[in-house]
């Protein structure tokens, strides 16, 4: 799914730490996961996303509650869950993809944030 990600038309140049409301952002790349309580493939975007930063040093893993973050989710033009932005170590999103994501979508969306 990462590899037919949109374009950014409604995000922001870069998103910092306090925009997403975390302490700080991965020192290489960051994997941003919206997701909403009932949604199953959250739980299994989650265990993908979490495993690859696992996986490659200096990735983090933050996942955000669409429904308690309504503004932020606004701002960015989230339509659905789970919806996952790959951020490079500026903030900037360098790709951007809704659904389920597959783990080897995921190490192949990082290159651009992480070359």
């Amino acid at each position: 799914m990462l590899g037919g990600m949109t374009g950014q038309q409604r995000t922001p140049d870069a998103l910092t730490a306090g925009d997403l409301g975390v302490r700080s952002l991965g020192r290489r790349a960051t994997l941003v996961q919206f997701s909403s309580a009932f949604c199953q493939p959250c739980r299994a975007t989650r265990r993908v996303l979490s495993e690859v930063a696992g996986m490659v040093e200096g990735v983090v893993h933050v996942e955000i509650d669409a429904e308690e973050r309504l503004g932020l989710v606004r701002w960015l033009g989230v339509t659905g869950t789970p919806e996952v932005l790959v951020l490079d170590a500026d903030g900037r999103v360098v790709r951007r993809a809704q659904g389920q994501p597959r783990k080897a979508d995921v190490i192949g969306a990082l290159g651009p944030a992480v070359g």
